[in-house]
């Protein structure tokens, strides 16, 4: 292996890329976009929940307990209805998510000590959404039972008797449980696997098809020279891409960066070794750029979008699944950054999932290598 071959093979894969702007700029900047699309767009934060009243007994104390709603990040009021069989045409055409009916006897029972029955009805399309909002419902609920009690014992003259047990939470990682700082991370991942392998697929497969691929297998080079040679332009154009989508999430979207740069980038070399091997080995078995952007998509995105944990966890999947996604190297790649990003934590912490890169990374160069080889023997 001669490094002057590399270096030729790698300066002439660099001036080809320079040469079609388009591709390059669509290369550094659909990552871009795909992380504005996604980060804006994909959110599980449940809040601000539509909510229709129809409170029967219109009277201060049943205004008060509506009004807790609406004051709170939880719920909105969207609107108060008349009667009851608004609710379902309400619901059917989704101008709420939930319906709140109070009864007509609420003030009466809550101050004379009975209990009432407020009724939700709740839009189960959703049944995640549905039952968040279910349970920040019940939470609204108990505070105002709790205020009205405590109102009771002062006013019998009775002094209010510590609670035996509290509970006072402290929230690791992310202390504003915002969504955005969860999928961020796992977004980068998913959207350099996609976009990297994607690269590299086109790259042999166009050649393919404009003849140049012969010429250059005429040539004296080795399949690792070939292999290398064609790697190093894309490695440094996807360190490029990674640096401009972490920069959007820790400026734009203002997701909390504690790790260190440096992990961030010995591991991000190493899954974009594997991922970019992976693509140039699509490209060798493609007959056509059309053919190798399919495959691409379907062997690299779909699996690292639905298999890597980046919204839906692993631990919660089908056991088949579960077994399924350790071949999926975006799953190591995603638990990596979301260590890097959130908990601060090094490769002390993150070598099994470090390890598990090094191996595809290897495995995958190897299998591309080979294929290379039999490519320049035919």
């Amino acid at each position: 292996m001669r490094l002057r071959r590399i270096k030729a093979l790698a300066r002439k894969e660099f001036m080809q890329m320079t040469r079609d702007i388009r591709s390059l700029l669509g290369g550094l900047f659909l990552p871009l976009l795909m992380i504005f699309l996604f980060g804006y767009a994909l959110s599980l934060d449940v809040d601000r929940i539509p909510t229709l009243v129809l409170d029967h007994d219109q009277s201060p104390l049943s205004r008060r307990f509506v009004s807790l709603l609406g004051d709170s990040r939880y719920f909105t009021i969207a609107g108060y209805l008349e009667d009851q069989a608004e609710i379902d045409n309400a619901l059917d055409r989704g101008d709420a998510l939930l319906a709140l009916v109070v009864p007509v006897d609420f003030s009466s029972s809550v101050t004379q000590g009975r209990k009432t029955i407020v009724q939700a009805v709740m839009d189960g399309s959703d049944s995640n959404t549905a039952s968040i909002a279910l349970g920040y419902l019940k939470a609204v609920a108990a505070g105002f039972d709790f205020q009205i009690q405590s109102r009771r014992i002062r006013k019998a003259g009775l002094k209010m008797v510590d609670m035996p047990v509290e509970a006072r939470i402290r929230v690791w990682f992310n202390p504003e449980m915002k969504s955005r700082n969860f999928i961020i991370p796992g977004l980068t991942a998913v959207i350099m696997m996609a976009i990297c392998s994607l690269m590299t697929a086109l790259s042999v497969s166009k050649e393919k098809e404009t003849g140049t691929l012969e010429q250059l297998l005429s040539t004296p080079i080795s399949s690792g020279e070939l292999l290398i040679g064609k790697l190093l332009p894309y490695l440094a154009l996807g360190l490029v891409q990674l640096a401009l989508i972490v920069g959007a999430g820790v400026l734009i979207f203002q997701v909390p960066f504690r790790g260190s740069y440096l992990n961030l980038l010995v591991t991000a070399l190493v899954f974009l070794i594997g991922t970019l091997s992976w693509g140039l080995f699509i490209s060798v078995i493609s007959r056509s750029q059309l053919q190798a952007s399919q495959i691409a998509m379907i062997s690299a995105f779909l699996p690292s979008f639905l298999l890597s944990g980046f919204i839906y966890p692993v631990e919660n999947m089908p056991v088949v699944l579960q077994i399924l996604t350790l071949i999926v190297p975006a799953r190591y790649f995603v638990d990596i950054l979301r260590g890097l990003f959130l908990q601060g934590v090094g490769l002390s912490v993150l070598w099994p999932e470090f390890l598990a890169l090094i191996v595809y990374a290897v495995l995958v160069l190897n299998l591309a290598r080979k294929r290379f080889s039999k490519r320049l023997m035919t």
